[in-house]
């Protein structure tokens, strides 16, 4: 048994976003305590800590250390990807939940701390967002270091919090697409405003021949068109007319001969009416507009 339960240990010094992120995801699903972070080289401090990681040169989950720096380990993980797969082996994340982690965060995070990570300029990744919180000078005292990693940790954990409860929003979610998809129309429709995509393309949509949404935006009601895929989010299957992009009120009034006419992307993809009438009349312009061509 650990001298320190519930507690973690990382180096000391500077520090990156795979082990903040790997502290952070311990304490997001309760398996350390935030005030039980130990930031160290010391061998004997750490082997009093339940959890270590990114620190010690072994890699051996049963023991519960996380460490990816020694030349015996092959694979592409950093601390924070190690972590996030111990929770799934764990059962405390199921493959989905997994995936979501990955794919929403930590595969760019192992990316970028293994130098397989594309630097784009104008791009700023997560793990640049935690290195900023790094100190300015180098040369500054361990209060200060643990100060500033302190600090990036909160910041990484706010940010897992926030991905973990929007997460369990799109799921709860979930059965309402289904069963608009399972109507089989062109026009999925939602009485209220809720998170659709994700679970759209998740439930096969990609092959579902739905070619709009009108849901609530506000007070407002707004008709979208639906992408090919989940990656080409701000493409259509099919554009909205070429005459009502870009206006707004009443210049989209007049174009569209709707009396709640508020305003069409010019990107053509979306449309924001006063009324769901008003919303519906849209896409019955659309659909009887295609038909007379």
């Amino acid at each position: 048994m650990p001298s320190f339960p519930r507690s973690v240990g990382t180096h000391d010094g500077t520090f990156h976003a795979d082990e903040v992120t790997a502290c952070a995801l311990l304490c997001l699903f309760g398996l350390v305590d935030k005030d039980k972070i130990h930031r160290t080289r010391d061998s004997g401090l750490l082997n009093k800590c339940e959890y270590v990681c990114d620190v010690g040169g072994i890699y051996a989950p049963d023991k519960k250390l996380f460490d990816h720096h020694q030349l015996e380990y092959e694979g592409t993980l950093s601390s924070a990807g190690m972590i996030l797969l111990y929770l799934k082996e764990q059962g405390i994340l199921n493959e989905q939940d997994y995936q979501f982690y990955n794919n929403a965060l930590v595969m760019g995070v192992d990316a970028h701390d293994n130098g397989t990570g594309m630097i784009m300029q104008g791009v700023c990744t997560y793990s640049q967002l935690i290195s900023n919180f790094t100190p300015i000078q180098h040369e500054v005292s361990p209060e200060v270091q643990n100060q500033s990693f302190f600090e990036a940790f909160q910041f990484a954990l706010n940010h897992l919090d926030r991905l973990r409860k929007r997460h369990e929003y799109v799921l709860s979610c979930k059965e309402i697409v289904r069963k608009a998809m399972q109507e089989g129309k062109e026009c999925l429709f939602f009485d209220h405003s809720i998170p659709w995509m994700e679970s759209f393309f998740d439930l096969g949509g990609a092959t579902h021949s739905a070619r709009f949404v009108i849901m609530p935006s506000g007070k407002h009601w707004k008709l979208r068109g639906i992408p090919p895929t989940l990656r080409q989010s701000m493409q259509v299957r099919t554009m909205l007319p070429l005459e009502w992009a870009g206006l707004l009120n009443s210049e989209l009034r007049e174009a569209s001969n709707i009396p709640g006419s508020i305003f069409c992307h010019k990107g053509r993809f979306i449309s924001v009416w006063e009324t769901k009438d008003d919303a519906f009349s849209a896409l019955e312009h659309i659909l009887k507009k295609e038909g007379a061509s």
